[in-house]
């Protein structure tokens, strides 16, 4: 999401609103982890995917102009995987597909600009179409063992959850998740993360039914003081949410509602994920709005 005064008076107006009632909340400690850069200079990043080659993959934006999709080597090195395109969000991989999000603006949210994509891209070929279509502000992004795909949007009287289904039908899932940002799966569980909400929360939510039964987690901090993003889910299920404003990133146990803070000084973090093929798979990556890509590595 591009973020300038209009967007963060409309967050703060838009988290008194809606608000949501936490079920529970907990907190813990835990050891803090280092941070060390492993690419900079580039304009707003939105979030990360790794691509199965060696390669890191960010989605770059800027208030002015388009965005594209870069690539970023183990050792720092930069280079475009996709050029022109507009506002991308969020990132998966499925084999040689990667799916990205486009019109992923503030603008398309307020105003319900049903401009939005998810396109495709053949990471072999690297042949780019357009898989859906017709998404207003389409921003976190997951893909279910299914197959189908989900999307948030966080601003608009219509944010919440979207699915792509794998006939690629669109159809709205809920709107009753807040400002939903940040989205992962694992272990048989969806996560979502409201951004502008006053309490903030992570909303479970069943993989496979989830616009039935969900849970919340209520998250220390005011929602749009920390504004939550992007999260990721670990092999263990524990989730890590990149916060963007506080700048640093949480981790969450899902099962006892705990939580503690294990990275500070992130400033403007946007994303987390854990390192693929070439990148240390034990450390987490983080893509900021300042333009840097960190290492996140447990001391």
């Amino acid at each position: 999401m591009k973020v300038g005064a209009a967007v963060v008076v409309t967050g703060l107006l838009l988290g008194a609103a809606t608000a949501l009632a936490p079920t529970a909340e907990a907190s813990s400690t835990c050891s803090a982890w280092s941070v060390s850069t492993v690419a900079s200079g580039f304009g707003m990043l939105e979030n990360l995917e790794f691509e199965g080659r060696g390669s890191m993959i960010v989605s770059e934006t800027s208030p002015i102009g388009p965005g594209a999709l870069r690539t970023v080597a183990p050792n720092g090195d930069r280079g475009t995987l996709v050029a022109d395109v507009d506002s991308p969000g969020g990132l998966v991989t499925d084999g040689d597909t990667l799916y990205f999000t486009t019109g992923n603006s503030a603008v398309a949210g307020l105003f319900d600009t049903r401009t939005g994509t998810v396109d495709t891209i053949d990471l072999g070929t690297g042949v780019r179409s357009t898989y859906a279509s017709g998404l207003a502000m389409p921003n976190g992004l997951t893909r279910s063992e299914a197959g189908d795909l989900f999307t948030t949007r966080n601003l608009g009287a219509a944010a919440g959850l979207t699915r792509i289904a794998t006939d690629r039908t669109v159809s709205t899932v809920r709107t009753d998740v807040g400002t939903a940002n940040g989205i992962g799966i694992g272990g048989g569980k969806m996560y979502v993360a409201n951004m502008f909400d006053l309490e903030t929360t992570l909303t479970v939510l069943d993989e496979n039914n989830p616009s039935g039964p969900s849970e919340r987690i209520r998250i220390d901090g005011v929602g749009p003081l920390t504004m939550s993003d992007d999260l990721t889910v670990g092999d263990d299920g524990t989730v890590y949410l990149a916060q963007n404003l506080a700048g640093r990133v949480v981790r969450i146990d899902p099962e006892s509602g705990a939580s503690c803070v294990i990275a500070t000084g992130v400033s403007l973090t946007s994303s987390v994920a854990f390192g693929g093929v070439g990148f240390d798979e034990t450390a987490l990556y983080a893509t900021s709005f300042d333009g840097t890509v960190r290492k996140l590595a447990r001391s």
